[in-house]
């Protein structure tokens, strides 16, 4: 009878064991998840604000501005247009033309 007790108090005492390292587990896995949403929402709320930028800086009119002013360009008009035609020896003179001037 002795035996059993002890074979039983062992059982209670490892199941107990068991109990608060799952528990302990449980809580880990839970702080775990916590602040892994609260990064998710972090970062959703920086790709919110990211995206707002790019729209901002992607306007018309900026690139317009940004074109002309850093980049020299100007709007195409019909007197600034030059016009490239491919030579090919291959093909006779009438294929090829040459542009007037």
């Amino acid at each position: 009878m002795i035996r059993l007790n002890l074979v039983l108090l062992a059982v209670v005492i490892a199941s107990a064991f068991y109990l608060v390292h799952t528990q302990y587990e449980s809580r880990r896995l839970y702080t775990a998840l916590d602040r892994s949403q609260a990064q998710a929402r972090k970062l959703e709320s920086e790709h919110e604000q990211l995206q707002v930028q790019k729209r901002a800086q992607a306007t018309p009119a900026r690139v317009q501005l940004l074109a002309s002013r850093q980049l020299q360009m100007r709007p195409v008009t019909p007197g600034i247009t030059q016009y490239v035609t491919v030579f090919d020896p291959s093909q006779p003179a009438a294929a090829n033309p040459t542009p007037e001037r």
